[in-house]
């Protein structure tokens, strides 16, 4: 017999105020990726224009990299607006995976930037030019300036959301590389040291690559549908044990359906209750992984025996499928 977690509980008792919170939350972070991006495209632009006239590959690298960040926050309100759907007949879980999706491809546009501008580096140090530092300063003071606005307004949203966090991540790394350029206009206009130039955008790529690396694994984790980061296994599975009526927990499954938001499956054996005390061991069990591992949808199959689906038990079966008398492991 399958058992509901206390998602649907928590959404009678109090749906209608958690609904327009996250509404309001939804629609305020989303506002602020909006003019966040006219913003930093406009400055894009100015970024350009001055990396050509003042000859420094930095302020133009620099540029592509905000190219990316304008991108990271167009993708960013797209899964924002996905992820806040309701599920329908199609998308049963909805579309929390929306904005994962979005961070994933943020964070390999970014790796793929790191890498046109390693190339541009390497060919400005052996083809040195000129630099005009003042424009330089200038145009990075901006940037950092626009990117740490950016970055305060985002500051609360990126804790809770993967999607966010990936933009607040381009806006960093962009804040980071205004502050070395500003370090490396200053050096070239007491040494004349014209190299630093692009030294600095070889920084800037290694920068980027280690901003979009932890992104990029953890996406990775929630497509696959691995364990939920800081969530152990045996920590959940001792809690689970360890509640008043439970005397095993078997085929145990815990996921991800968004950055935040986790569920769980698993077989519980229990003595032979009535439903009453039943229905008692399911709010304790709920409460416990609600409270200490914050998973909230939960599906909990009740046993008074072990069950022996296969030869492995309660694990997902690994299928053999046949094709002209060949056999070929499949995962179903």
């Amino acid at each position: 017999m399958l058992h509901p977690g206390n998602a649907t509980a928590v959404k009678l008792e109090g749906g209608e105020l958690v609904h327009s919170h996250a509404h309001s939350h939804h629609r305020a972070t989303g506002s602020v990726l909006r003019w966040s991006l006219g913003a930093t495209l406009a400055f894009v632009a100015v970024e350009i224009a001055a990396g050509i006239k003042a000859h420094s590959l930095a302020l133009i690298s620099d540029a592509g990299h905000n190219f990316t960040d304008a991108l990271a926050l167009l993708l960013a309100a797209i899964g924002l607006y996905l992820q806040s759907k309701p599920a329908d007949e199609t998308k049963t879980y909805g579309y929390h995976r929306a904005g994962v999706l979005s961070a994933f491809i943020n964070a390999l546009t970014l790796l793929a930037l790191s890498l046109w501008i390693g190339y541009e580096s390497v060919i400005r140090i052996q083809h040195p030019q000129a630099v005009q530092e003042g424009i330089m300063i200038a145009v990075a003071a901006l940037g950092l300036v626009l990117n740490g606005g950016i970055m305060l307004a985002l500051r609360q949203a990126r804790r809770h959301d993967l999607n966010v966090r990936g933009a607040f991540v381009h806006m960093l790394g962009d804040a980071l590389g205004s502050v070395a350029i500003i370090a490396g206009a200053v050096a070239i206009r007491y040494t004349g040291w014209v190299q630093v130039d692009p030294a600095l955008s070889m920084l800037i790529a290694i920068m980027i690559v280690w901003t979009a690396w932890d992104i990029i694994r953890e996406a990775l984790n929630i497509l696959l549908e691995g364990l939920p980061r800081g969530i152990r296994l045996p920590d959940v599975t001792a809690a689970m044990r360890a509640v008043e009526g439970v005397l095993d927990v078997h085929d145990l499954h815990i996921w991800s359906l968004g950055s935040s938001t986790h569920a769980l499956s698993c077989h519980v054996l229990i003595e032979d209750v009535p439903p009453s005390a039943s229905d008692a061991i399911l709010r304790r069990l709920n409460g416990v992984l609600d409270g200490h591992f914050h998973i909230s949808h939960t599906t909990v199959q009740f046993e008074h025996v072990s069950c022996a689906i296969s030869e492995s038990g309660c694990a997902i079966p690994v299928k053999m499928e046949h094709h002209e008398g060949h056999s070929h492991p499949h995962l179903s």
